[in-house]
């Protein structure tokens, strides 16, 4: 009998179908125009400047060659001759550098003074002068091998006369000598043999010793070597800007980065360990003469390696300048001399430096305030976190000092600079919002430096004139046959059919940009034109309200205000780096205020006042911020809202040493959360002051218990008093944004009580009933009907069974079975008025309050006469649920089943298993994955019929 598959599922079958014959189509069109391609006569020739590739087509080797259709793997050839011939003189070079070490090394004992010196002479010769020979007949691999085999002669050379001419010279002396004079006979060898790659680089390499063996041979003190060091670098940094080839730059770059890296090094580790600031004036200078070359280099350097320069500069100048006090100031101390010369680095906005070497100085300074704020974290962690040691000895007694609440082992005269520094940064951060203009006036000059378009011309078809998107497209000209449906044109000026692009002048299309769509060239609607030197908008744009900078255009990062004015005037960007600063200012002034008692070790008073106090002023700037009309003010809100909770619980943490400190402190809190939840204007933070208060009259009732003398069990219906008020604070609240919260914040109050009732059983199903109490309250309001009025009955009916448990009633069901026939009368009454009604609500509870306590007892009887009735009981309860469609007969009874089963068959189960070999069970889990893999589709049919079965039951 043929199986016919529903309407629904026929129908998705066949929109699949039609997919895939889609798909096969476009693949079958994608190859024939693929094949046309390939059949069509090569153009004669390409317009000048087009390159297929960089519009998004793939390179295809050759001008004429076809483009590959998307996707498909390009055939393996052979190797190529010359990367085969490669691999032979590489090969060849290794074995003749081998041989002739060995020959050095091993071999050398077996001849005489004047056999040995004519054969390396022979053979060096010989490699010198064989690769000029090869360069003339065109043989440029093969001399590059040779040239590497010389350049190892050379080398074994000059081992052999130190072993043999000078055996008593120092070792050091005559490598420093050695390589200076072969860094100059390679040198002059490149430049003669301009076709070589290998002979420059190597001078370079060899250049890089002469100066500094020279130093150590001559024992000289560090401070020579570092200068040694820095010469190289400086030798290397004119090789990188003026040498021939890039194989030469590139090495000259890393050989200098590393030698400049090395004598900065030098320089800082004499500076930070000299005795006094004269000691310091000789490693300072070493470190600003670095920064003179770093700077030097970065003024002709790329924008990358301009930046970078900048940084060395800046940390170089720091540490030069601010070693000198440094060394006359104590321990904990010192960082401020280094911040302090971080400070003064700013000032280069107003010189005459280039704009990525300024902003590199400019990195460079606030990377050194971000090190001496990171080296105070330690201590505000400490101060933050300390008073968690309290908690084992609550009210044990108020401590001497707020150092010895917080139970740290910091070294605590070593951070005495650390408020000073947060303290310094705030006030500048602080001043930044606050006088934001100001400051951003100061550093226009470079802003201008670095704006798009300084001092150059502006870029062709830039300039909004009509036109100038059809001159600038028609430079492209007539491509080679793209790929099929990549919008490349194809020969001849014609476009492939959906291509994007304009028509440009004479039929010429004009490709696209990739990102917006807009042909290359073209203004974009609402530039204003030519850009003058400094970055101002020309004329000659189109008319109109100036328009915000457009990303892509090139405009700086920071730039947010509207075409013409000042970007510090407006705009989304300046309105978040001031509001950074502020919230940044904000939170640096709290911990400098919180870090300046643990280092001055105030009273323990003092230091629990002080951080009631700071919790109430980040409260006020929360609620009333700093100026509405600021820009930025809303980060400062929002970050104060965030940083008052937590300076609260350490505040609270810290008040656990003394009972008289707890109870005022959380009663200050709350009543400062609460007071700045009535008059917060936001959602948000209303909803967040409220969970604050709450959470803290919570704390205070626990306290209460504790004063009692309560035991925690007995103390749980005491904290159920913040849950019972924030049931009645809902009902008055209503649909208040804050209720919601407030309310979840009492459950997790009663959970806390619950939890605390856990030891004693009886106390706990009180706690329960407790609960379902409150829960039925809230259930009164019907918007919380729905979640309240379930969560009371369970929990009504928890407590019921915990309190059976307590009691220890082995026959539960002398209780539930009263409870469940009227219960089930009820709801079959409920079903009989109303068809529609769920059986969950109609059944549900009547059902669950006698079958689950019973199958909690059946899992630890050992007799079967439970199990059985209940077994049975599960039976009949299913049958009739799948009989007459009803959810909650069918799920409770097939689960009750279910589990009574599992229960009995455990053991036999258990028994089966272990005398089944250990790989059986692997065996049977992969085979079951295979079956139901093979029949996956099957299987989800099947789980999507039982889901619509279930969901059509009441």
């Amino acid at each position: 009998m043929e199986h016919v598959l529903p309407p629904a599922e026929e129908l998705a079958r066949l929109d699949r179908e039609l997919a895939e014959l889609d798909a096969r189509r476009a693949r079958l069109l994608t190859r024939r125009a693929w094949l046309l391609a390939a059949l069509r006569p090569p153009a004669p020739s390409a317009a000048p400047g087009w390159n297929p590739s960089a519009w998004g087509a793939p390179g295809t080797g050759r001008p004429d060659a076809p483009a590959r259709p998307w996707g498909s793997v390009p055939p393996k050839g052979p190797s190529a001759p010359r990367g085969a011939q490669n691999v032979l003189l590489t090969l060849g070079g290794l074995l003749l550098t081998v041989a002739a070490i060995a020959f050095t090394l091993v071999s050398w004992g077996s001849m005489g003074i004047g056999g040995r010196s004519a054969v390396l002479a022979l053979v060096t010769a010989g490699a010198l002068a064989a690769p000029a020979v090869l360069l003339k007949r065109g043989l440029t691999a093969t001399a590059e091998a040779l040239t590497a085999l010389a350049l190892v002669l050379t080398l074994l050379d000059a081992y052999a006369v130190h072993a043999v001419a000078a055996p008593d010279t120092d070792g050091l002396g005559f490598t420093a000598v050695a390589a200076a004079v072969l860094a100059a006979l390679w040198t002059g060898y490149g430049l003669a043999l301009g076709r070589l790659h290998l002979p420059l680089p190597a001078a370079v390499v060899l250049a890089q010793w002469p100066l500094l063996f020279g130093a150590w041979a001559a024992g000289a003190p560090a401070s020579v070597v570092g200068w040694a060091l820095l010469a190289t670098a400086v030798l290397d940094g004119a090789i990188a800007l003026w040498g021939r080839g890039a194989g030469t730059r590139v090495t000259a770059c890393v050989g200098g980065s590393v030698m400049g890296a090395s004598a900065l090094l030098v320089g800082l580790t004499q500076s930070v360990t000299a005795s006094g600031p004269l000691g310091a004036l000789a490693p300072g200078a070493l470190l600003l003469t670095a920064a003179a070359v770093a700077l030097a280099g970065a003024w002709r350097a790329p924008r990358g390696v301009a930046r970078a320069g900048g940084v060395v500069a800046g940390l170089a100048v720091v540490a030069a300048v601010g070693g000198v006090p440094a060394a006359a100031l104590p321990e904990g101390w010192r960082v401020l001399a280094y911040v302090s010369a971080a400070l003064a680095l700013t000032a280069v906005v107003r010189t005459g430096l280039p704009g990525n070497a300024a902003l590199g100085v400019l990195v460079a300074s606030a990377a050194v305030v971000a090190g001496a704020l990171v080296g105070a974290l330690p201590g505000l962690a400490a101060v933050l976190l300390g008073p968690v040691t309290l908690l084992p000895d609550a009210w044990a007694g108020p401590e001497e000092g707020f150092r010895a609440a917080l139970g740290s082992t910091l070294p605590w005269p070593e951070l005495r600079a650390a408020p000073v520094v947060l303290a310094v940064t705030a006030a500048l951060l602080g001043s930044a919002y606050r006088w934001w203009p100001s400051w951003a006036r100061i550093a226009e000059p470079l802003i201008a430096r670095e704006a798009p378009g300084s001092g150059a011309t502006a870029a062709p078809g830039a300039s909004g004139a009509p036109g100038a998107g059809v001159a600038a497209g028609a430079t492209h000209g007539a491509g080679t046959p793209g790929a099929p449906d990549s919008g490349t044109p194809q020969a001849g000026g014609t476009a492939v059919p959906g291509a994007p692009g304009a028509a440009g002048a004479g039929g010429t299309p004009v490709p696209e940009r990739p990102d917006t769509g807009t042909p290359v060239g073209a203004a974009a609607p609402g530039a204003s034109g030519a850009t003058e030197t400094g970055g101002r908008a020309g004329a000659g744009g189109a008319a109109g309200a100036p328009a915000a900078a457009a990303p892509g255009t090139g405009a700086p990062w920071y730039a947010g205000g509207p075409a013409g004015a000042p970007w510090y005037t407006g705009g989304a960007s300046a309105a978040a780096l001031r509001g950074a600063a502020g919230a940044a200012a904000a939170v640096l002034g709290w911990g400098a205020l919180l870090l300046a008692g643990a280092v001055l070790d105030v009273p323990y008073a003092v230091a629990v006042g002080g951080e009631t106090v700071l919790v109430a002023g980040l409260l006020a700037l929360a609620v009333h911020g700093t100026d509405g009309g600021r820009d930025g003010s809303a980060a400062v809100r929002v970050t104060a809202l965030v940083v008052a909770p937590a300076g609260a619980v350490s505040a609270g943490l810290l008040s656990l040493a003394s009972e008289g400190a707890s109870y005022a402190v959380f009663g200050v809190l709350g009543a400062l959360f609460a007071g700045a939840a009535v008059r917060a204007r936001g959602g948000v933070p209303r909803a967040v002051f409220a969970v604050a208060a709450t959470a803290g009259c919570t704390v205070l009732t626990g306290f209460a218990g504790r004063s009692l003398g309560l035991a925690p069990h007995e103390a749980a219906p005491l904290v159920l008093l913040v849950p019972a008020l924030t049931v009645l604070l809902g009902a008055g609240l209503r649909r208040d944004p804050v209720a919601a919260p407030v309310e979840l914040t009492g459950a997790l109050g009663a959970l806390v009580a619950v939890g605390l009732a856990v030891p004693d059983v009886p106390f706990l199903a009180l706690v329960l009933a407790l609960c379902g109490v409150l829960a039925a309250g809230a259930a009164v309001r019907p918007e919380r009907r729905p979640v309240a009025g379930h969560l009371a009955a369970a929990l009504f009916v928890l407590a019921t069974w915990v309190r059976l448990g307590a009691s220890e009633v082995s026959f539960p069901e002398a209780y539930t079975l009263p409870v469940t026939v009227p219960a089930l009368v009820v709801g079959f009454l409920r079903r009989r008025k109303d068809p529609e009604a769920s059986s969950w609500t109609a059944y549900g509870p009547g059902l669950a309050v006698t079958l689950l306590p019973s199958l909690a007892v059946a899992w630890t009887d050992p007799d079967w006469r439970r199990p059985l009735l209940l077994g049975v009981a599960a039976l009949v309860i299913t049958l009739l649920g799948a009989r007459h469609r009803l959810q909650a007969l069918l799920l409770l009874g097939g689960a009750v089943l279910a589990l009574d089963g599992l229960h009995e068959l455990a053991p036999y189960v258990v028994q089966v298993a272990g005398a089944l070999p250990r790989w059986l069970p692997p065996a049977l889990a992969g085979l079951l994955l295979l079956v139901v893999g093979a029949t996956y589709e099957q299987r989800l049919r099947d789980a999507r019929r039982l889901r619509d079965a279930l969901g059509r039951m009441r």
